[in-house]
Order: C-alpha cells, then sequence, then structure tokens
C-alpha cells in the first residue's frame, strides 16, 4: 500500500498550498481536473495526498510541498488513524536515534523488505528501552496485574493484544497492559511511506524534536481529547521533586512531567495511564528523551494498579478532576486508604492516597489539584489524618491560567510519606495569586517558580519559614484542626501589607488625568462629508493581487516554536496587548514579526488590523494570524491596514459556519492610490490607532482606580472622606 492511501481534507489541502479553505473550494469548481474525493462525507470530503501533491505542482500551485507537512499529513490521513501512526513513526525514530546504521540497511531494499525486518530490530531497540513491551508472535503478552509489575511479566497469562497499536486493556477494571506492543510487519506496511518521510525529516530535525513536532500538531489538532500540563507548570512540580532516581506518574498523560525530572545517571521511570494510546506516546516520548529505562503500562491506576510493589522516591502526578467512577464501589477495602475511605466526590484523595502508597518513607509526591480539594466538607476528616501524621506537607495557591481549566486558580499539594514524628508539625501555605497576567499568555513563572521554590527550600530545611504577609506562612497543624479543616491558603494567610495604597492610587489617578487629556488631544476632528461630484468608486484591488504582484509578503502563524520566545496571539492583537502567549516547543521555524508588518485575525469576525512597531517587533507570530509585509516602495502600511479594517470589507471576505467566522484575507480589497495619497490616508489611520490606544489605556487605568478604591474602603487602608 502507497502513499495514495494517505488521505487529506480540504483544510490540509490548504496548510499544504498555503492558501485558505476557500481557495480550495474555488479550485474544485474550477478545475476539473482536481482530485476526486476517495473518502469523508459529502461536507467534509478526503483526498488522496499523493493525487492532491500532483495537482498542486502540476498547475504550480506550490513548487514543492514542505516536507514537515507532507509527513504530517501521511500521519494525520494514515488508514489506521493518527494515533497508529504516531506510535509506529515514534518506534522508527527510536530506532532511527539508537542505531542509525541499521535504520538505513534495512530501509534501502523495497517498502515490504523494510516492514518484514522492522519487527525484529524494534524488539532488540523497544526491550532494553521500554522494559515490558509486548514482542511480535508471542501469547504472552505481559499483561500487568495484582502482583506483577510491568517490567516483571508473569508466567502465563493474558490475552493477545493487537500488535500494530498500543495495547488496550482486556478488562480495564482488573488489568493493566504494556505500553506498548511491537507492530507486525503487515500492519507496519501501510506506515512504510511514512516512515520513510520521518527519517528525511528525522535527519534534518534530529529524531527527538521530530516526534516532539508531530506529537504536537496531534495534540494542536485534537485540543479537546487531552488534558495537557503546560510546561512551566511541569517544571515547577518537578522541583519541588528535587532529584530523585525513581519517579512515577501513575496519570501520565503525554509524559511532560516524568520529562520534566532532572537527569541523573541512575534514575528510573514509571508511567501509566488510562488511555492505551497516552501510555505508548509516553513511553516513545520519554524512551527519545532520555536514557533511564521507561516503565509504561495502560490500565486505571486505582483499579489496576501497574506498579503494586514499586516504592519510589517521588510521585508527580496531574490526576483527573471531578472523576465520580473512579472505583468507589470497587475499593472499598483497599489497603492504599491509609488515611481513610474517600468519598465517592471526593476522587482527588483517591490520588493524593495512591501517591503516598508508592512512596518510601520520606519519599516525596507533588500533585496538582482543584482548590475545592482544600477545603470540600466531604474530605475533611482525611485532610485532618494528613495532617496529623505529617503527611500532607504544603499547599501551594497557584495563578488562574497555570493549567487547564485555565480560569481556575489551581492547588499544588506537597506530600511526603512519614518516616518521623514532628513534635509541632507545620504545614506550609503559599499564595502565587499575584504572578496572574492580566492577558491570555499566563502568569509570570519564573515570579511563581522563585516565589514556591524559595518558600519550599526554606520550609523543607527548618520546617518553618520567616511569614511573608499575603504570600507564604508556615501555620501549626493544631491550628488548621477546626471544624473544617479548610487548607486554602488565601484563608489562612494575612493579608499583604499596603501602606502605600493611597499614594498608589493617587499615582493611578495622575496618569488618568494624563490619559484622558491626551485622549482629547487624539479625538479626530469632525468627519467632512465628502462632496457627491468626487465620491465616485476608487478601481480596487485585492490582497490576493497585490501579493502576486510582490507587492507584499503573506505569512501564517505557526504551531510551534522555540521555546522562550514572546508569541503574538490574535487576543493580544484584538485587545492591542504586548505578545503573551506560548506555542509548543519544536524545531519549527517560526515566523517573526518586523516594524511595518500588518497582523489580521483570521477567526471571530473582529475587523482589526494591527501594524507591528519596535516594541512588538521580534515576537513570534502565533496561529489564527495573518501577516502582510508591504514593500514600503509600493504600500503603505498604515494605508493596509486601514483600509483592512473596514467593516463592509470584511464582511465580504469572510466565510461563516455554524458557530464561527473566518476571513479569507486574500479577498480583502482595497483602492489603487500613488504612494502620496496612501500615506495621507496613512497618518490619518495612524492618528485613529493612537486615539483607539488612549482610550483603552484610559479604560485599563479606570478599572484599576475604581478596584483599589473598593479594596482600600474595604481592608481601611483609605478613609471614606
Amino acid at each position: 500500500m502507497q502513499d495514495n492511501a494517505t488521505e487529506v481534507t480540504a483544510a490540509g489541502i490548504a496548510r499544504l498550498a498555503g492558501v485558505g479553505r476557500a481557495a480550495v473550494s474555488n479550485w474544485r469548481r474550477r478545475h476539473a481536473d482536481f482530485p476526486r474525493p476517495v473518502g469523508g462525507t459529502e461536507t467534509s470530503p478526503a483526498f488522496a495526498l499523493a493525487e492532491v501533491e500532483e495537482w498542486l505542482r502540476r498547475h504550480r500551485k506550490l513548487a514543492e510541498v514542505p516536507l514537515k507537512e507532507r509527513v504530517w499529513q501521511q500521519l494525520a490521513g494514515h488508514p489506521d488513524g493518527p494515533v497508529t501512526a504516531l506510535v509506529h513513526a515514534g518506534c522508527a525514530l527510536l530506532l532511527i536515534h539508537e542505531r542509525p546504521p541499521v535504520w538505513l540497511d534495512i530501509s534501502s531494499g523495497t517498502d515490504e523488505r523494510l516492514a518484514a525486518l522492522l519487527p525484529t530490530v524494534l524488539d532488540e531497540v523497544l526491550t532494553p528501552r521500554v522494559p515490558g513491551t509486548a514482542r511480535p508472535g508471542r501469547t504472552d503478552r505481559s499483561r500487568v496485574n495484582g502482583q506483577h509489575p510491568v517490567n516483571t511479566p508473569p508466567a502465563a497469562t493474558a490475552t493477545p493484544a493487537n500488535p500494530a497499536t498500543p495495547a488496550t486493556p482486556a478488562t480495564p477494571a482488573t488489568s493493566a497492559t504494556p505500553a506498548l506492543a511491537i507492530p507486525t510487519a503487515p500492519r507496519l506496511l501501510p506506515s512504510v511511506p511514512l516512515l520513510r518521510g520521518v527519517a528525511e525529516l528525522a535527519a534534518d530535525r534530529g529524531a527527538r524534536p521530530t516526534f516532539e513536532f508531530l506529537l504536537g500538531r496531534h495534540l494542536d489538532a485534537n485540543p479537546r481529547q487531552y488534558t495537557l500540563t503546560p510546561p512551566d507548570l511541569a517544571g515547577l512540580m518537578a522541583a519541588l521533586a528535587g532529584t530523585p532516581a525513581t519517579v512515577l506518574d501513575p496519570s501520565c498523560g503525554t509524559g511532560a512531567l516524568l520529562r520534566a525530572v532532572a537527569d541523573r545517571p541512575d534514575r528510573r521511570l514509571h508511567a501509566q495511564d488510562s488511555s492505551p494510546e497516552l501510555a505508548a506516546l509516553t513511553a516513545l516520548r520519554l524512551a527519545l528523551h532520555t536514557r533511564a529505562p521507561v516503565h509504561a503500562a495502560a490500565g486505571d491506576t486505582l483499579r489496576a494498579d501497574a506498579y503494586p510493589g514499586l516504592r519510589a522516591d517521588a510521585v508527580l502526578c496531574h490526576p483527573p478532576f471531578n472523576e465520580r467512577n473512579w472505583g468507589h464501589d470497587d475499593l472499598a477495602y483497599d489497603p492504599r486508604w491509609e488515611y481513610g475511605f474517600p468519598a465517592r466526590t471526593e476522587s482527588e484523595l483517591a490520588w493524593v492516597q495512591h501517591a503516598l502508597a508508592r512512596l518510601r518513607d520520606g519519599g516525596t509526591a507533588v500533585l496538582l489539584m482543584p482548590p475545592a480539594v482544600a477545603s470540600r466538607r466531604s474530605g475533611r476528616r482525611i485532610r485532618a489524618d494528613l495532617l496529623r501524621r505529617g503527611a500532607l506537607r504544603a499547599v501551594v495557591a497557584l495563578p488562574a491560567g497555570a493549567a487547564p481549566p485555565y480560569s481556575v486558580p489551581l492547588h499544588l499539594w506537597v506530600l511526603r510519606r512519614p518516616h518521623r514524628t514532628h513534635a509541632q508539625p507545620e504545614l506550609l501555605l503559599v499564595d502565587a495569586g499575584r504572578f496572574t497576567a492580566e492577558g491570555r499568555g499566563g502568569p509570570d513563572w519564573p515570579g511563581v517558580r522563585e516565589t514556591v521554590l524559595d518558600a519550599w527550600g526554606a520550609f523543607d530545611r527548618d520546617g518553618s519559614v520567616e511569614e511573608r504577609p499575603g504570600v507564604a506562612r508556615s501555620v501549626p497543624v493544631i491550628e488548621l484542626l477546626d471544624d473544617d479543616v479548610d487548607l486554602t491558603p488565601a484563608r489562612r494567610l494575612p493579608p499583604p501589607a499596603d501602606a502605600d495604597g493611597a499614594s498608589r492610587l493617587a499615582d493611578v489617578r495622575a496618569r488618568l488625568d494624563e490619559t484622558l487629556r491626551l485622549t482629547a488631544e487624539l479625538a479626530p476632528p469632525p468627519a467632512e462629508p465628502v462632496p457627491s461630484a468626487a465620491s465616485g468608486r476608487l478601481p480596487l484591488t485585492t490582497v490576493g493581487e497585490l501579493a502576486r504582484a510582490g507587492a507584499l509578503v503573506m505569512r501564517t502563524g505557526g504551531h510551534g516554536g522555540r521555546a522562550r520566545v514572546p508569541v503574538l496571539t490574535d487576543h493580544d492583537v484584538l485587545a492591542g496587548t504586548a505578545p503573551s502567549g506560548t506555542l509548543p516547543e519544536s524545531e519549527e521555524e517560526p515566523v517573526l514579526t518586523e516594524p511595518g508588518d500588518v497582523v489580521l485575525p483570521v477567526l471571530g469576525g473582529g475587523a482589526v488590523a494591527r501594524v507591528v512597531d519596535e516594541a512588538t517587533a521580534g515576537a513570534v507570530l502565533g496561529r489564527n494570524l495573518v501577516l502582510l509585509r508591504p514593500d514600503p516602495a509600493a504600500l503603505d502600511a498604515w494605508f493596509l491596514a486601514g483600509f483592512l479594517r473596514g467593516t463592509a470589507n470584511h464582511r465580504q471576505a469572510s466565510s461563516y459556519a455554524s458557530t464561527a467566522t473566518r476571513l479569507d484575507v486574500r479577498r480583502l480589497q482595497l483602492p489603487r492610490l500613488a504612494p502620496d495619497e496612501q500615506r495621507r490616508y496613512g497618518e490619518r489611520f495612524r492618528a485613529l490607532d493612537a486615539f483607539e490606544r488612549a482610550l483603552r489605556e484610559a479604560g485599563r487605568l479606570g478599572e484599576q482606580l475604581v478596584r483599589g478604591m473598593y479594596d482600600g474602603l474595604t481592608d481601611g487602608t483609605i478613609a471614606p472622606d
């Protein structure tokens, strides 16, 4: 089976050609030789990737399909699904990473030869790197259950797992299975064209970055299927755990927490997830990331623990929140409930006790928790016992935006398996809420990290910390053991000292007065109507025509980029704020903004166009944004941006779905004018932009002043008269 088995949607064709979906629809109507659908539905047809590539080249719509896009479309349109394709690609990349000469040897022949040789070679590479991997042709698939960890399979049990895909538990409630099963030759054959493309991409980028790129694109294409742990949060949780040798993540997701753990020569990683596909992808991701053995299993951790005998140095966990069906009825007498049997509504406290049960004495667990767990009455007895016995050591309130759900300020719980009795135990409470960012770019992570780690380091060393009002305090456990056992940091910390609150508000008031004065000066003069005799319609052109003529260059936002580079998001463009976003880390070359670029959001229906200034230049162009880079000799940037903001212009260039509006930037129109006339319009548009920014700043300062006045009057720092 060759490349034509791989299907691509109209959206994929648009991405390959660098155009909008409307352009693909036009090609289908105008060109009788456009490839016929081979699958999908009438409203969302799918096309053979090889036929599409040939058509694009023949019609000079694209000189050559970019390799990374071609590989991605092969993966996304794989006949067995993208997850199977990603697992096969990960296996091949691990082989390329570990034994490149072997790959060159077996890939030099036909597709059939490569598919036939791969299983044996993968067995030699995967088995030592991911112990317990199910081998092709074995009747014993090394099922993990009861007393058998994944790296020590039992003698003769288990139903054979599907050899082409991540092993699926035969009975999810009672057993766990190895995360990986080596695919057989017949199941690998449809993936061979993809694997050859992946190898070519790895030769340019490296095996590890290639897998990260493909995994990132898959996660980005399916945002509702996965709950991710952001890299900054994963790094903070790993730092709180120290430098453990043996680490367990019982709800590993995509492996972000284990990937963030500090490296050491004797490190051993253990992962489990109820989703077989995530367990498999995590196993491959970690095997590519580290030299440590990666023990990975698929199965419901609470019902089918893959590591009952494990005593880890650290447990890191981002468990599922608010689950009712976590096993309450099946696990009433489970020995892990050392601190009390969790209520049906307290699944998170079941995960807490599972983590403690898998720690050695003195080992550390760090769990991400919803804030309600700190105060729900149904869990107060378990919280009280965790405090009395010294198991719960710290509760950290994170800023809103730290992790999904981004609107909720989540908590971190730091626990330690008791190995000695504290004479006067205390609990560390930290509130990092002041590091919440105003935009959607996430919190101030350097500030969060420094505050939390400094407090935890001092507390872990000395057993207490110096009180910082509103930020950190070590509270004697006896103070917390009341009727509610409420561990919410904000309710136990003294309010921050704000002796200069009145003077700070006076400064805000002065800035507001100055901004209002500037706003009045920038207000546009009264509009003068154009005489009817002079109001004839100007000749128009489109952005697409200008791009073809070379008057401007058009670029679209990417799906990955270098770490720590500010990203200009669609929200930043709409709100007029500084770059605040992040993109998944990958080796994908980002689009960097330059002064004079015009940036437009393509979703949402807002008539907005932003001219990049010196302060914004150098940021990465985010998703759902289009960048227009005009030739200064042919186009004035402010003239271009101003006409692109016209409401009627946006209306005629937009397409409408049931829940969203999408802008086809190529269809936006502007008049054909001489450079001098463009500059006249441009100066007026620039003045309107300055007025708009002043209005926005005045609104922000006004809200800040009102909020500060309310706070000052209610906390007694400001007099009412």
